[in-house]
């Protein structure tokens, strides 16, 4: 039973791939530049490349499941050459954007929901995966705290419930090898919901100092964080901030799926310390 595992460099995708090789499950991981994958012994790297088609029916062939990012582009191709291939399972990272109360108006959701619809009109059976925010997303304040500056950010008062990448990785591990999960959409968050603020204050209280907030207006954090987010993506994520305020997260969390406590974002905020010390 071998599983294609796509984005094999990514933060979720390298998880999956380690905890399926600890397993002894057999593993292909594809990349657009196989020769640049770094995998473990005895896992085959292939070339699947989304702007060309005619690497899919070679990187599918002989694999029984699949873990796949949800790419738009080529996302009708991949899922065809999927069915060909008689994948028995298409476990697809989506987004909780999905589902959210915007998702009609929202281009995150859009862009996912797009490739849900795909892999359903194949045929090829699936289990989507549907993370909200990711705890990593603190990396965006790592610049300013570890330089002693203000963390300038809008809608601090904003609710989240930051998932860990391991659970997300734990989870998709748990599906493709539990077929109960064939058809199913696994809405997943972290244990808690927090702000913004609050997870300052525990990235703080970790470092032994307050990290100061300057809080942006909507209108500041399009000049300012318009410089390195398309404007789709950041009208989309501003949206989902300002609902959000004063709104604590609905939380679902992993253990529902793996029966182990979730990490919180505390044990994350531990494990990345370093990424938030200052620099020399």
């Amino acid at each position: 039973m071998t599983i294609l595992v796509t984005g094999a460099r990514g933060n979720i995708g390298r998880r999956v791939l380690d905890r399926l090789h600890s397993a002894g499950h057999p593993l292909r991981a594809s990349s657009r530049t196989p020769e640049e994958l770094s995998v473990p012994a005895g896992v085959g790297a292939v070339q699947l490349d989304l702007n060309r088609p005619a690497t899919f029916d070679a990187a599918l062939s002989g694999v029984d499941k699949a873990f796949l990012y949800a790419e738009s582009e080529g996302a009708k191709e991949l899922f065809a050459a999927a069915a060909r291939a008689g994948v028995r399972q298409v476990v697809l990272l989506s987004s909780s954007t999905v589902s959210g109360p915007q998702a009609d108006s929202d281009p995150l959701a859009a862009h996912h929901a797009a490739v849900e619809s795909a892999l359903e009109a194949s045929g090829v059976p699936g289990t989507v995966l549907r993370p909200g925010a990711f705890a990593s997303n603190a990396f965006g304040w790592s610049h300013a705290i570890s330089g002693g500056q203000p963390v300038r950010i809008p809608f601090p008062g904003a609710h989240t419930a930051p998932i860990h990448e391991d659970d997300i990785a734990d989870v998709a591990v748990a599906v493709l090898e539990d077929d109960a999960y064939l058809g199913r959409t696994v809405e997943l968050t972290g244990p808690r919901s927090l702000t913004f603020r609050e997870q300052l204050g525990i990235l703080g209280g970790l470092l032994g100092h307050e990290i100061p907030v300057h809080e942006l207006t909507r209108d500041q954090a399009v000049e300012e964080m318009g410089r390195f987010v398309p404007a789709p993506i950041l009208t989309s994520l501003l949206d989902q901030w300002a609902a959000a305020v004063d709104r604590p997260a609905t939380v679902a969390d992993a253990e529902r799926v793996t029966g182990r406590p979730a990490r919180t974002f505390e044990q994350w905020a531990k494990e990345n310390r370093g990424g938030f010390t200052a620099r020399d």
